[in-house]
C-alpha cells in the first residue's frame, strides 16, 4: 500500500495513506506552509483539499480494484486481457527479427523471457538507484538550502551512511529522520 508524507515547515505532519494525509493537510490551515510528498518517488504532490470533509477523503480514497471474477464492464477486445499484454512497437535490426524468429515460441515470448531477466538480474542495483533517486527529489524540494545539501547528496549517492549522517546533522530532526528513511543507505562505507 502506498503511503504519502506531509510536512508543516520544518515539521513532519503527517504520514499514511493518500485520504488521511489530505485531510490531516485540509485540518493544518496554511496551505502555503506545507509540503506533502509521495514516499514511493520523493516528488512533491499538490493535494486539492477544498470543499467537506468528506468530499477529500471521496476525492484520495483508494478506488476498488476490479477481480478477474466479475463481469466486464465493457467488452473486452482481442488479445489477452487477464495478462494485462500491452501491444507496443519495438524496432529492430534485421538480424534481431532473424534471430528471434528462429526462437521458441517466436518473438513476444522470447522477450518478454529476457526483459524478466534482466529484471531479476538488475533488480538490488535498481532498486538502490531509485532509492536515491527518491531520496534526492525530497531533499531538494526541501531542504536544498539547508547546511550540507550538496555534500549529503554526494554522500547518497556515493552510498556513505556514515558521511551522509554527518552532512544532515544539523539538519531539522524530521527532515533528517525522513531522508535517511527513503535514502535506504546501507551501513557505513567509510
Amino acid at each position: 500500500m502506498s503511503t504519502w508524507t506531509a510536512f508543516k515547515g520544518n515539521a513532519l505532519l503527517t504520514s499514511g495513506p493518500l485520504a488521511d494525509v489530505a485531510l490531516a493537510i485540509k485540518k493544518a490551515g496554511d496551505l502555503h506552509e506545507i509540503l506533502a510528498f509521495d514516499d514511493a518517488t520523493g516528488r512533491v504532490i499538490d493535494f486539492n483539499v477544498h470543499g467537506s470533509d468528506a468530499d477529500v477523503v471521496a476525492r484520495y480514497a483508494p478506488r476498488p480494484i476490479p477481480s478477474d471474477d466479475e463481469p466486464p464492464s465493457e467488452p473486452r477486445g482481442r488479445g489477452r486481457p487477464k495478462l494485462g499484454v500491452v501491444a507496443r512497437e519495438v524496432t529492430l535490426l534485421p538480424r534481431h527479427w532473424e534471430w528471434l524468429a528462429a526462437q521458441p515460441g517466436g518473438a513476444s515470448v522470447v522477450l518478454r523471457r529476457l526483459v524478466e531477466q534482466e529484471r531479476r538480474a538488475g533488480s538490488a542495483k535498481q532498486q538502490r538507484r531509485a532509492a536515491q533517486e527518491t531520496a534526492y527529489k525530497f531533499m531538494s524540494a526541501i531542504a536544498g538550502d539547508l547546511a550540507g545539501f550538496e555534500e549529503a547528496t554526494r554522500a547518497l549517492f556515493a552510498d556513505n551512511r556514515e558521511r551522509f549522517e554527518e552532512e544532515t546533522a544539523k539538519w531539522p530532526s524530521d527532515i533528517r529522520a525522513y531522508a535517511i528513511k527513503l535514502a535506504q543507505i546501507p551501513g557505513a562505507t567509510s
